[in-house]
């Protein structure tokens, strides 16, 4: 044989090769049958990834929704992630099969510092820890029966906004979020601990939650090392994140030292209606060992503090980023705000102007019940929740096969803007949720639970729904409804309802205001 064409042969092996491999991973992923999406590639996954930021996930994604449909597949170098956009098909996942779509992934060595290798509820693999956590949190704490002795913490809460914001009002425009985002952590705090703190201690607490909810994710490159290796080449960037925990530890800890010293029982403080703190409901509690599921321990210091700082920040971030959404609304469009004010002046009868409105009233309201749900449906304080992790094969409406192990993702905010269940989704309608049909006057329309069907999904569904649903709703029709009975809002200009992600999807430019008193 001529050795030019044996040379060449040898040469065009390679390249056989990669092509044959190529062929046999479209063919492997054809015969998994996974929902449809662009091509992928052997190691590289969708070749977009080599010219696109994953801070664009968002805009690729509904590009590919408009080209395959409201479920579609990505891949990550050889693992698939699908991203589901359809109401039914999560409806389907979420809920008619919870419990194969409940689990979580492995968090990355990064994460594992701030979460206690995973024995926090958002991140907790499905399982006896996660129900024991979340059980806890649901029963001892949020029940109804539970919530409603935090209501003088509420007031107080109030009391303290209010007064910062009549200070600052008579002087200038007032910058909103800095005001509510401080209540928000006092209210956190004395739910969390029992007790009341001065405004120097409060933003130290602000400034250490949000210093590791602002920067952990610049250390995700650090995962990609092998961890002991990593650790050495980049020793001070691991002591940074081991230093945003450590001022979250020295922060936390003596409170939780001091109300492990100070605590009353559940029984008594039932007995005097005293609220019971977050804290003292986790110092009985029993999860598995790790090493041994039948075996239960009680938490250790690391893991209190973790699940203590999740609950201030459950409390804070997501509450402060939806209500400045709905206030900037409310500011945006008067004519909503003055339907709103009148309702709540209706409710309120010879009440003076500026007494609380109570938990009761509450009920009483449903155009803001309505105005909250709009501003939940517009502007989710997540466009996607934590990814899904399937624990057995599984197939989607629709026939796609969901492989054991596969990541699976739900698009929040473009459920709630599909304009084939919301018409106009970008416009701000309370009234899309108000349905004066039924018999003994309106109620609202909308299951936000999703148990039945979900329509929109700003708290998820299923087994991982959100625990704080009804605490969250609470909050926001409690400050919302007050801070409306106590005072007119007025745009400083143009409000600007732009995004921008932080740990919450926030304003970009934060709503500035005038604010007069209601005589």
């Amino acid at each position: 044989m001529d050795n030019g064409l044996v040379i060449a042969l040898i040469a065009a092996l390679p390249i056989c090769a990669i092509f044959h491999l190529i062929l046999s991973y479209i063919s492997h992923r054809n015969k998994q049958k996974l929902p449809p999406g662009p091509l992928s590639l052997p190691f590289i996954g969708n070749p977009i990834w080599l010219f696109k930021p994953l801070s664009e996930l968002e805009t690729i994604l509904r590009h590919y929704h408009s080209k395959y449909g409201p479920v579609v597949t990505l891949h990550f170098g050889n693992t698939p992630s699908i991203f589901i956009a359809s109401h039914s098909v999560s409806h389907h996942a979420l809920v008619q099969n919870g419990a194969i779509f409940a689990d979580r992934f492995p968090v990355m060595e990064t994460a594992k510092i701030i979460t206690s290798n995973q024995h926090n509820i958002s991140t907790a693999f499905y399982g006896p820890t996660w129900r024991a956590l979340r059980r806890n949190l649901t029963y001892e704490l949020l029940h109804p029966s539970r919530l409603k002795a935090h209501s003088v913490s509420r007031k107080w809460t109030l009391d303290v906004l209010v007064h910062r914001l009549r200070q600052t009002s008579a002087a200038e425009p007032v910058k909103v979020m800095d005001h509510i985002r401080y209540a928000m952590y006092c209210l956190a705090t004395v739910m969390c601990f029992g007790e009341r703190f001065d405004e120097k201690f409060i933003n130290e607490v602000r400034e250490s939650q949000r210093g590791i909810l602002l920067n952990i994710n610049k250390f995700n490159d650090l995962n990609f090392w092998p961890v002991r290796l990593g650790k050495i080449l980049f020793k001070k960037r691991w002591a940074e994140i081991r230093q945003l925990r450590k001022r979250q530890d020295d922060l936390l800890l003596p409170l939780i030292n001091k109300a492990r010293k100070n605590r009353t029982t559940i029984k008594d403080n039932e007995e005097t209606g005293k609220p019971i703190p977050y804290v003292d409901t986790l110092f009985d509690l029993e999860i598995a060992d790790n090493n041994d599921e039948k075996k239960k321990r009680k938490l250790v210091d690391d893991e209190l503090i973790t699940l203590c700082s999740e609950f201030l920040d459950a409390i804070t971030d997501t509450t402060a980023a939806s209500l400045q959404w709905i206030m900037a609304n409310l500011v945006k469009y008067p004519e909503i705000q003055e339907k709103l004010y009148k309702e709540i002046k209706e409710v309120m009868g010879n009440k003076k102007q500026g007494e609380e409105i109570e938990e009761e009233d509450l009920g009483k309201m449903t155009y803001l019940k309505a105005v909250v749900m709009e501003g939940l449906r517009r502007h989710p304080p997540g466009h996607m929740l934590l990814p899904h992790k399937v624990t057995e094969d599984s197939v989607l409406e629709g026939g796609y096969r969901v492989p054991k192990g596969t990541s699976v993702n739900f698009m929040v905010a473009d459920m709630g803007w599909d304009e084939k269940v919301w018409p106009e989704p970008m416009a701000f309608k309370p009234e899309r949720f108000l349905n004066d049909k039924v018999e003994g006057g309106v109620e609202l329309e909308v299951d936000v639970t999703g148990s039945k069907e979900i329509k929109m999904m700003p708290f998820g569904a299923g087994r991982r729904i959100c625990p704080g649903l009804g605490l969250g709703l609470l909050h926001l029709e409690y400050f919302v409804g007050n801070l409306m009975w106590n005072f007119k809002w007025k745009a400083v200009g143009e409000v600007d309802l732009s995004e921008k992600q932080e740990s919450a999807i926030i304003m970009k430019y934060p709503l500035l205001a005038y604010l007069s008193p209601r005589s």
